[in-house]
C-alpha cells in the first residue's frame, strides 16, 4: 500500500492507496476506513471506499487541510488489514436466461462455452463488492474470469429492468432499479438490492463477498421475480 493524497474539493481529499484493482485491496481499504472514522471522529462528514481509493470529506468548521492531512497520516500509520472486519457472505439467486439476459448467447458463442458454460463459470466464483455507485444499491463487483470479460455496449440502453445481472470488462453487477445502462446482460435476480428499510438502504456493502446462485424459472417466480422478456426498445 502506497498512500497518495489528492485534493478533490475544498473539504474533500482522495486517498489513493493502490494503483491496480485487486480483490486483495479490500481488507486494507476497510481497515483504513475504520481507522479514519475513529481518528476524525466528529470532524468526519463522509467516507467512500472504492476499488483503490477512499474519498474523505471533513468539516471545515472543525479542521483545515493541514490538520486533515496530519490526521490521515496518524490514522494510517502501521495499518494492517483485519480478517475479522471482513464483509458479509451473501448469496444472490439469479435466473440465467436469454429472454432476460440478451448477451448470454453472444458471450457463450464468443467464448465457446455455450450458455451452460457461461453460467457455470460466472456462478462458481465468489465476488468482492468494491464500491457502491451509479444508482442507489448498485454494487460494483469483481473480478469476473478473464474469459468472460466483455466490453460495455457501444450504445447504452435507455432502460435496463431492475434485477438485471450484467458484465462490463471484468466487473459484474445487478441493476437495483430500472435505469439506463450499457452492461452485457446475462440474467435477472429477484433479490431486492435497494430498500429504504435496509441498513444503508443497500443489501450489499463494500467488502461483502457474493456468490450468484443459479435458479430455475419456477424458483425465480416464487421469489417474486419479473420474467417479462427484455426488449431492446425498453
Amino acid at each position: 500500500m502506497k498512500l497518495r493524497i489528492e485534493v478533490v474539493a475544498i473539504d474533500s481529499l482522495m486517498l489513493r492507496l493502490f494503483d491496480q484493482i485487486d480483490e486483495d485491496n479490500m481488507p486494507w481499504l476497510l481497515a483504513a476506513t475504520e481507522r479514519l472514522r475513529e481518528t476524525f471522529a466528529g470532524a468526519l462528514l463522509e467516507l467512500v471506499p472504492s476499488y483503490t481509493t477512499v474519498l474523505l470529506q471533513y468539516d471545515l468548521k472543525q479542521i483545515d487541510d493541514r490538520q486533515a492531512r496530519l490526521l490521515i497520516q496518524q490514522a494510517l500509520a502501521d495499518l494492517q488489514p483485519q480478517a475479522s472486519k471482513a464483509g458479509r457472505e451473501q448469496q444472490i439467486p439469479v435466473w440465467y436466461q436469454r429472454s432476460v439476459g440478451p448477451e448470454l448467447q453472444a458471450i457463450g458463442e464468443r467464448t465457446g462455452l455455450g450458455d451452460a458454460g457461461v453460467i457455470k463459470l460466472h456462478s462458481e466464483h465468489t465476488y468482492q463488492v468494491f464500491a457502491l455507485g451509479f444508482a442507489p444499491g448498485y454494487a460494483f463487483m469483481g473480478l469476473v474470469d478473464q474469459v468472460l470479460a466483455s466490453p460495455r455496449l457501444s450504445t447504452p440502453r435507455q432502460q435496463v429492468p431492475a434485477g438485471s445481472l450484467g458484465i462490463a470488462d471484468r466487473q459484474t453487477a445487478i441493476y437495483p432499479l430500472q435505469s439506463p445502462g450499457g452492461w452485457n446482460l446475462i440474467g435477472r435476480s429477484p433479490a431486492r438490492l435497494f430498500d429504504r428499510e435496509l441498513d444503508g438502504y443497500s443489501l450489499l456493502q463494500p467488502g461483502d463477498r457474493v456468490r450468484f446462485i443459479p435458479i430455475d424459472h419456477a424458483e425465480f417466480i416464487k421469489l417474486g421475480g419479473d420474467d417479462t422478456p427484455f426488449e431492446a426498445k425498453s
